[in-house]
């Protein structure tokens, strides 16, 4: 048997010593939130606060908060980018809505879907009237009929 294949040679990689953030990004990683997102986290957290709650949980939003970076959406030629809704068709005339958020809000709204997931990654870049293929979704093609840009220090959309 040749030595290249003998166990021992092997060095096991060394673990960083680096911890996930409380969001589960990569050490490293950008924790980006939208404005509205941002807003609604502190809200919930100041209502964690009156309610004396469990103080475990305080300190994890307050670190979720505190290595958050806040982005506006960036307003592109009917481009998806962060923090946009993007409302999809396909060919049978179902509707879909999505709206591209950091990993920290997307359990805040029911579209909400995280910019670092398969279905995140596809949205991002895609232009109107774009025709995707959804990871979940292989076979059939989506449409991209609209964008909702967030205005800021509002809850209401601005469409495209």
């Amino acid at each position: 048997m040749s030595r290249a294949f003998v166990k021992e040679d092997i060095d096991l990689p060394e673990r960083s010593t680096r911890r996930r953030s409380v969001s589960g990004l990569p050490p490293g990683a950008v924790n980006y939130l939208t404005a509205q997102g941002a807003d609604r986290l502190r809200e919930r957290l100041a209502d964690l606060r009156r309610a004396g709650a469990d103080q475990d949980e305080i300190q994890a939003l307050e670190e979720t908060l505190q290595s958050a970076t806040v982005v506006q959406p960036l307003r592109t030629a009917d481009v998806v980018v962060f923090g946009v809704a993007v409302t999809l068709q396909n060919p049978s005339g179902e509707w879909r809505t999505y709206r591209v958020v950091g990993v920290d809000e997307v359990a805040l709204d029911a579209e909400n879907v995280s910019w670092v997931s398969p279905l995140g990654k596809t949205l991002l870049g895609a232009t109107l009237n774009q025709r995707l293929t959804l990871p979940a979704d292989n076979e059939a093609w989506w449409r991209v009929v609209k964008l909702a840009y967030e205005p800021a220090g509002s809850n209401a959309f601005e469409s495209r």
